[in-house]
């Protein structure tokens, strides 16, 4: 699913399920050490795909430990995105000479808890949401919002190093799967302070993904 939104520069590989041979490396043992049967697994398939998809850069086996705050620490010259959800795993990388950040996310295909919705929606995002549910009921536009808001911060961390609030990007979903996000808080680090991103709703899944390109040299 997830080639559909990304190309070269970016690696991907994702899985439906966990195979049997995916191990966790070195320190990563210690990260899951307490955690429950189903955390365990879907951290190491995570783990799994990060380095199938970092072999396509020729990069070789290693630990995908956490930052300070959980996120994912790639090798050295690599930038990258992890996301799971029930029925899916998958990463995404890129060299840090060609991409500045990746943010991808999953989620199922359905509605959002109650009382989810009111905490990261903004009065505008609502009101365009009304007009899409118009035209598409059956798509769960509240759970695909709060995937583009997981996949904006997942890129926005790796630039800032800074925690960004739901409420802090205004998202324009457009029809032709693509969407825009205006970040609302002051990022000098983040081109033109928005991200653009790609989505798609298959098989009881959304996928989310934001590519963020190293800006070429401005024509004078």
């Amino acid at each position: 699913m997830i080639e559909k939104l990304l190309s070269s520069p970016v690696a991907a590989v994702e899985s439906f399920v966990d195979p049997r041979n995916a191990f966790l490396l070195g320190e990563e043992t210690e990260v899951v050490r307490q955690a429950v049967d189903k955390r365990r697994r879907e951290f190491a398939t995570a783990r799994w795909c990060a380095r199938g998809a970092l072999a396509q850069l020729d990069v070789p086996p290693m630990p995908i430990l956490r930052g300070e705050h959980g996120e994912p620490r790639w090798p050295d010259g690599t930038v990258g995105s992890l996301t799971h959800c029930n029925g899916y795993r998958a990463a995404a990388v890129a060299r840090t000479a060609e991409v500045l950040s990746i943010g991808i996310d999953a989620e199922p295909h359905l509605p959002l808890p109650d009382g989810v919705w009111d905490a990261i929606a903004l009065p505008s995002e609502a009101g365009r949401m009304a007009g899409l549910r118009a035209v598409t009921p059956s798509l769960c536009w509240d759970r695909l919002l709060f995937s583009m808001k997981e996949s904006v911060y997942k890129a926005w961390f790796p630039l800032t190093g800074r925690r960004l609030a739901f409420e802090q990007a205004d998202i324009t979903i457009d029809a032709d799967h693509t969407f825009h996000a205006k970040l609302l808080a002051p990022a000098p680090e983040v081109p033109h302070g928005e991200f653009t991103g790609r989505w798609l709703v298959a098989d009881g899944l959304i996928v989310v993904a934001i590519v963020v390109p190293v800006p070429g040299p401005e024509i004078l």
